[in-house]
């Protein structure tokens, strides 16, 4: 009977470690290789687009440090009930990062940036990383020319159309702002931001 009750113990311990393996072996959106990890080298010249391009990796590596490792508890955390949660402001980011994209490719928003999303935490993350990831590319485009990029908002025929340098002081400003408003959420919440993350350097100190 003892040799029975081993040989159950050793069966059990096995099947736990193999589930373990296969959890810890399992792909996850937020583990994969996400942009923004780190900052991509800085162009070599100072042109217009290439530092909003610069800002826009800046936006991008301190939303994937921001996001980074959030719980479900951190995600419904809100400061005030009539505040917004931090993935009522993820949602947020991701609007703003969609019409930075959308003027970049003169294409109009027909979505105010204010709207939430019924994607999952990690497809919002993955999308805003990649969404911002694309406009910085554009902008490290010669016949990329933020003259000609205008941010347009369409509801049905009606047309508003604004500058680029609106993009400065409205969407670009607000995203940064937002990003803030999650690391403070999350430090609330008792999941603080990782300290090794260099803001400065865009790196990541071992």
């Amino acid at each position: 009977m003892k040799w029975i009750s081993l040989l159950a113990l050793i069966l059990m311990g096995q099947s736990i470690l193999c589930a373990q393996n296969t959890k810890s072996m399992a792909p996850t959106i937020q583990n994969q290789d996400l942009p923004y990890r780190e900052i991509p080298d800085y162009p070599e010249t100072y042109a217009a687009e290439h530092v909003v391009a610069r800002m826009v990796d800046g936006l991008g590596f301190r939303f994937y440090w921001a996001t980074e490792g959030l719980r479900q508890e951190d995600l419904a955390f809100r400061p005030t009930p009539e505040a917004r949660s931090s993935e009522e402001t993820i949602d947020h980011i991701l609007g703003l990062s969609t019409i930075l994209l959308n003027s970049l490719k003169n294409q109009p928003n027909v979505r105010s940036g204010e709207e939430t999303s019924p994607l999952s935490f990690e497809v919002k993350r993955k999308k805003t990383l990649e969404t911002l990831k694309e406009a910085s590319d554009l902008l490290k485009q010669a016949d990329t020319k933020l003259k000609e990029s205008t941010i347009v908002f369409q509801n049905g025929t009606a047309k508003t159309e604004f500058p680029f340098w609106n993009m400065l002081n409205g969407p670009l400003a607000d995203a940064l702002w937002h990003v803030g408003q999650v690391v403070s959420f999350r430090r609330s919440s008792g999941n603080p931001f990782n300290g090794k993350a260099s803001v400065l350097t865009g790196k990541v100190r071992e």
